[in-house]
């Protein structure tokens, strides 16, 4: 009787929160532009409200405050020719770690100012595109583009100091032409022992896994696929249930056609939403911290949106261009682009 009471109770006082949000007026909104001259930015992984770490295009990882003074930035350079072209970055409680995209794929680790190399991979068609731990930090997943029949994955369960590939035969087939987006390294989400991977290109599918990465299920998504910048580029859930994908088609970035989508039995069955001609093209979508999954930003190229009812329809913030957010709190996001960092404040 008791565990039942206590559900009862938990249950009224979630529908009871979810009742009292009341909407944030957005003119209220203000974005701060930090310049970061010769890098496009792709990944960044917010510390709190007032530091994060990012990963570049031209080889940098550095750590950036609000007091526009970077404190650090590491130039790792293999064989003293190959700049990584970084897009993706984790931090777990002990270092930071940056994956770059092509062949030949390193991921670096830095610890107490010391650069390690503890993965290589070698092949004509690697391209990784997203890196990221679970909650646990002890368990790390980073997804790539096929070399076989297979997504391109690797985990680690010791908190990054080993990682290996996932082989093709304990992953699901992936279709030919299907392939994942580099873009904002939000492609993937983790909650708990639960990873989600976004797909595009000829499908867009959702990758499923419970288990860390052991067994996997796929789901199809109603999302705009069949061409090579087409798919989704990034998604986001609330828990394990409610989630949100949103993309479109890069080559069409004005277009607004089946790029968002919502789901509400944890990815397998998706409804698409749209308002208007807004958002388009978007490579990034996060759900805003302690708003009951009520509001959700989602940047792109294409600018700055907002939704205060669960994505289901959206306002423009700014047209200013942006590949990825990350949110420290309920009032403070980073973002990032291309020579710059954005703040974003309520």
């Amino acid at each position: 009787m008791k565990r039942i009471i206590t559900i009862i109770f938990t249950f009224l006082f979630f529908v009871a929160c979810k009742q009292a949000y009341q909407p944030r007026n957005i003119d209220k909104i203000t974005i701060k532009e930090f310049k970061i001259e010769g890098a496009s930015i792709r990944a960044i992984e917010v510390l709190d409200k007032d530091n994060i770490v990012y990963a570049t295009s031209n080889g940098s990882i550095g750590y950036f405050s609000d007091d526009k003074k970077n404190k650090s930035i590491y130039k790792p350079v293999y064989q003293d020719s190959i700049i990584p072209n970084f897009r993706s970055i984790a931090v777990n409680n002990e270092a930071i770690f940056a994956l770059s995209i092509e062949n030949p794929a390193l991921l670096y680790k830095i610890y107490e100012d010391e650069i390690t190399l503890i993965y290589k991979e070698t092949h004509e068609k690697v391209f990784y595109d997203t890196l990221t731990f679970f909650d646990d930090y002890k368990h790390g997943i980073a997804v790539g583009d096929p070399t076989e029949n297979c997504a391109s994955i690797i985990i680690t369960q010791d908190g990054g100091e080993n990682w290996h590939k996932i082989p093709c035969e304990n992953l699901p087939e992936i279709a030919k032409g299907e392939a994942f987006f580099a873009a904002s390294n939000t492609n993937i989400k983790t909650i708990g022992s639960t990873v989600w991977i976004a797909s595009g290109g000829a499908k867009a599918n959702i990758l499923k896994s419970n288990n860390y990465g052991k067994t996997w299920q796929v789901f199809s998504t109603p999302i705009i696929q069949g061409n090579g910048p087409q798919g989704i580029y990034s998604i986001d859930f609330l828990d394990k249930n409610n989630g949100i994908i949103i993309g479109g088609d890069y080559s069409k970035p004005l277009e607004n056609k089946a790029n968002k989508a919502i789901t509400a039995n944890g990815g397998k069955t998706w409804q698409l939403v749209a308002n208007k001609q807004i958002p388009n093209y978007k490579s990034c979508v996060q759900y805003v911290p302690n708003t009951f999954g009520k509001e959700v930003f989602a940047v792109g190229k294409t600018g700055v949106s907002f939704s205060n009812d669960g994505g289901k329809t959206w306002s423009d913030i700014s047209k200013d261009s942006y590949y990825a957010i990350q949110f420290a709190d309920k009032n403070t996001a980073w973002l990032s682009g291309n020579e710059k960092i954005g703040k974003l404040e309520f």
